[in-house]
């Protein structure tokens, strides 16, 4: 069997090929690393990735249909993680053709080259950001999810709903796993753990919407990453399935973790919550736990330690 990681240099893609290949397996990465953070932390990435023998990189973009139709019959792709993303809710805003297109349409050349190759299992990546400003709380896959808040979520509603009419043709196993706020070792930098990080130590005054009050179910990567891996073994037909903690916790008391693992004090400045942005998303993850035997470990306190002391190590600190 050979792993196709679309995005595989990112921050999810490269633990997801990172675990793949510490089993054993043999993996494909394809991503075009491209400028929406700094190029040379993927390159970082995929350079780790690069002293496992069953390791492959291509570099291109999934909106290549040729590209991945020699890719797909070259490496004989039986199974595949699509992580590629244009990501950011907020970035989104302003960029909605870009988003649509990249989110959109190159899930649609991944689907179109696993239906010709007959791949065995497709995982597709979404996001909490689909259920928008849900009253149902906690968020549950049964919400309709047809009140996006900006392109990103959007976009990624509509691979959703595409992966099912491939399973519906063609009998595809397709998995979607809506993921709530990742974050951990080697995560992005846009993101606010890494923002709030830095912040400590550059003294930037950080916006924190609604002056904190805003609620987020962060789910630490070891977690996410096993649970990625239990849907790739486990073809399902066509399910969507949350991936999250379970265990929301206010912006502000974020703040006050890294604040205490930093031992300085972060500016901030009240700033209201922008149009795009949930005040709050929190998993309902039973669906997970009963199809992928997915217990979630590591507390955001926890997880926030562990990212704290790769940061330091990461900055030289």
């Amino acid at each position: 069997m050979t792993y196709l990681i679309t995005g595989g240099a990112g921050f999810v893609g490269s633990h997801v090929a990172e675990a793949l290949l510490q089993r054993g397996d043999v993996v494909v990465v394809i991503d075009n690393f491209n400028d929406y953070y700094d190029p040379a932390i993927k390159r970082g990435n995929a350079a780790r990735l690069g002293d496992y023998e069953k390791y492959t990189l291509i570099e291109g973009d999934i909106r290549d249909l040729a590209l991945l139709e020699r890719l797909f019959a070259d490496e004989g792709i039986s199974h595949v993680a699509h992580l590629a993303a244009m990501p950011g809710v907020r970035a989104s805003v302003e960029q909605v053709r870009l988003y649509m297109d990249v989110n959109l349409t190159g899930a649609m050349n991944l689907l179109e080259a696993s239906k010709i190759h007959q791949v065995k299992q497709f995982v597709l990546a979404s996001t909490s950001s689909v259920y928008g400003k849900t009253e149902v709380l906690p968020f549950i896959e049964s919400d309709t999810a047809d009140r996006p808040l900006a392109a990103y979520p959007a976009s990624k509603r509509a691979a959703e709903l595409l992966g099912h009419t491939y399973h519906n043709l063609v009998d595809m196993n397709v998995t979607v796993l809506r993921f709530f706020n990742v974050y951990g070792p080697a995560g992005r930098p846009d993101m606010m753990p890494w923002k709030l990080m830095d912040a400590t130590q550059s003294g930037e005054v950080i916006r924190l919407f609604n002056n904190g009050d805003i609620h987020r179910d962060w789910t630490y990567i070891a977690d996410t990453v096993r649970g990625v891996l239990a849907a790739l073994d486990k073809p399902m037909g066509y399910e969507v399935i949350n991936l999250g903690c379970g265990a929301p916790i206010s912006l502000s008391e974020f703040v006050e973790i890294i604040e205490e693992y930093a031992g300085r004090t972060i500016k901030k400045l009240a700033t209201p919550t922008p149009l795009s942005d949930p005040p709050i998303t929190y998993c309902d993850n039973s669906k997970a736990r009963d199809l992928l035997g997915f217990a979630p470990t590591v507390s955001t306190r926890d997880g926030l330690w562990r990212t704290w002391q790769w940061y330091r190590e990461f900055r030289a600190l």
